[in-house]
């Protein structure tokens, strides 16, 4: 492995699922409070974005383990150290549950619990020696299941097993893993119709920045007793206690 070329003090972030949206949001919030970041997206959006930064990327797939370990290994090998790994994913499949096919929920599998887990296998070495953390996109409807998005809700309940599990695990070795819950999130929430916020106390939808503050919360040392949890940020939306 060659030498890191950067060994500044700066915290690192790998940021999977970082070519827009939620995930580009993430990338500039980190990469505006000091860390430097390595992102990756299949269309090249989130390497371009990170080189705009003062970071580094790769083109590829959360899916795949070896699109996974380029992400880390570039990492480790540019900046010596990763700090926090933060999730994010794509659309699966939506459609009655019993008209979604064998291969549609094998592919939210892979996308949205698999990812994760992978992940996790890759990254964990690293967090280890910096006390680091994994932040995961989820969603709200984990706990209270919307039939738009069934795929989704029921690999992320998956994920919030997985992260109780892996906390319990990897916890006394100074790790956190946590899911952020998202609920209704665009680039621009001005352009939401107000009739899609009318069951959202806050009556608005939030911005992929706003949400990116959250992120950067749970990844630094503010949170640093916030682990193995599922934090719902959707303007209180989900009424279950």
């Amino acid at each position: 492995m060659s030498e890191p070329i950067f060994t500044g003090p700066e915290r690192v972030a790998v940021v999977v699922g970082g070519g827009s949206g939620i995930g580009a949001a993430c990338v500039r919030e980190l990469a505006g409070h000091g860390y430097r970041v390595v992102a990756m997206s299949p269309s090249g959006r989130a390497r371009e974005l990170a080189e705009s930064l003062g970071g580094a990327g790769v083109d590829g797939s959360n899916t795949s383990t070896d699109d996974l370990r380029a992400c880390v290994d570039l990492a480790v090998e540019r900046y010596g150290r990763i700090d926090t790994v933060v999730n994010s994913s794509g659309h699966a499949a939506r459609g009655p549950v019993l008209e979604i096919s064998d291969e549609e929920w094998a592919a939210g599998f892979d996308m949205y619990l698999m990812n994760v887990v992978r992940m996790a296998r890759l990254a964990t070495p690293h967090l280890m020696e910096s006390r680091g953390t994994i932040v995961n996109i989820s969603t709200a409807g984990v706990f209270e299941p919307s039939a738009m998005f069934p795929v989704s809700v029921t690999m992320r309940a998956g994920l919030a097993t997985f992260t109780k599990l892996y906390t319990n695990e990897y916890g006394p070795q100074g790790v956190r893993m946590n899911n952020v819950l998202t609920g209704l999130t665009k680039d621009d929430p001005t352009t939401v119709p107000p009739e899609w916020t009318t069951g959202i106390p806050l009556r608005r939808a939030q911005s992929t920045a706003e949400l990116a503050r959250v992120v950067r919360f749970l990844a630094g040392e503010e949170s640093a007793y916030i682990a193995g949890q599922n934090l719902r940020v959707d303007g209180g939306e989900m009424r279950a206690v």
